[in-house]
């Protein structure tokens, strides 16, 4: 399953965006405000609004009002997510829109619908269709023999009017492009790693899953540790080649009943708690179990990796990156460094420009000059670096 393309209406900065022919690696740059941390964040409020209902999410942060773009109040909050997956052994093109507004001062759900074309001919069919709180689903989807008219529809009430349909319906597996778009929401991942809340203890207990600060590695790295001794394997020994003089890794559990992460410097005896190892250290071990996560999110996304790493790191967490789609997985990252820059294909990378309070995304790939010297032997870091990403410069 991959997102294709993603279309985000008056969402705070995003007035109006599309981005078309997403890639399953894909890297955003832009200056500080221009709204990288909110182009994650319309897939939290995609999952929190899962979890709970759209008021709650927009509550959240700060009501329909704060969210809304301004000068478009009057106007409604739309998403539409493309995304590919297999239906019946075919991929198909799938389509989720979600239009939201006000009614009586109060957040509606005014359209949630869900279509993909049966066959190679014809425009695509809405399997899913709702309206202020009530519409249709297909139940029968997967008979590509019956027609159109042929197939049954069961109308449904849901409890109120704020409420997604693919919250209730994505239960079931019968509604085959709801459950795969509900999961793809539920499992998607935002990795903002905090290196002091990853490096203290921790409760003993169990994780499979890294937090979004990594405040659970030594809890996660033993899960892995204990249950998929291969894949903690695998980590290991790329700490080795990434982190000179690390030979070991491990999770123990202290007297006191809380878990620290110890590393082993082969040129001393006794192991150092993660609590007196470098930030990069700590960091490049999150990331490589994050990575390595024997049940991958479908999306991860992740903000500023470069921070506390050595330059020269950043290559091979770019290629780390990029090796976690191969494995059906989708990978978005926002950055400052150039350096990373320069281990991506400027086909991947897409950057942010706000004017008068409103952002547009650029896809790098599509500007000639950039295309042109890329092909010369330019990489994209020192092109960005330069300013002619847009005219603007990395601070």
């Amino acid at each position: 399953m991959q997102i294709t393309s993603l279309t985000i209406k008056n969402y705070k900065a995003f007035q109006n965006i599309t981005i078309n022919n997403m890639p399953r690696f894909c890297v955003f740059v832009g200056a500080n405000g221009t709204g990288k941390s909110t182009l994650f964040d319309v897939f939290g409020f995609l999952r929190d609004s899962l979890k709970n209902n759209v008021r709650q999410s927009l509550q959240v942060r700060g009501g329909f009002k704060e969210v809304i773009t301004r000068e478009h109040e009057d106007e409604d909050i739309c998403f539409e997510v493309k995304f590919r997956m297999k239906i019946l052994d075919k991929e198909r093109l799938v389509t989720y829109v979600l239009k939201i507004g006000l009614e009586n001062n109060k957040p509606i759900i005014k359209r949630e619908m869900l279509r993909y074309k049966r066959g190679s001919q014809g425009s695509p069919f809405h399997f899913l269709d709702f309206k202020n709180g009530q519409g249709f689903a297909i139940t029968n989807e997967e008979d590509f023999d019956k027609t159109d008219e042929e197939l049954t529809r069961e109308q449904q009430i849901l409890d109120a009017a704020d409420t997604l349909a693919i919250k209730g319906l994505g239960q079931f597996q019968r509604f085959k492009a709801a459950s795969a778009f509900r999961l793809l929401i539920e499992n998607w991942h935002v990795s903002d790693f905090h290196i002091s809340a990853a490096r203290g203890s921790k409760d003993a207990g169990y994780a499979e899953h890294l937090s979004t600060t990594g405040d659970n590695l030594p809890l996660v790295a033993q899960y892995i540790y204990e249950n998929h001794k291969d894949i903690f394997d695998d980590i290991l020994n790329k700490m080795k080649q990434r982190v000179p003089g690390v030979s070991k890794v491990e999770a123990k559990e202290t007297d006191d009943g809380r878990l620290i992460l110890k590393f082993q410097d082969q040129s001393f005896h006794d192991p150092f708690i993660a609590r007196y190892v470098s930030d990069g250290t700590i960091k490049m071990f999150a990331y490589l179990v994050l990575l390595h996560d024997p049940h991958p999110h479908p999306l991860l996304c992740v903000e500023e990796p470069e921070n506390q790493l050595y330059p020269l790191l950043l290559q091979e967490l770019a290629e780390e990156f990029e090796a976690y789609t191969r494995s059906e997985g989708q990978v978005f990252v926002s950055t400052h460094s150039p350096d990373f820059l320069n281990a991506v294909d400027l086909n991947n990378i897409f950057w942010l420009e706000k004017h008068e309070g409103i952002t547009k995304v650029y896809r790098a790939s599509e500007q000639e000059l950039l295309k042109n010297l890329c092909q010369e032997g330019d990489l994209p870091g020192y092109l960005w670096q330069q300013g002619l990403f847009g005219g603007i410069v990395p601070k």
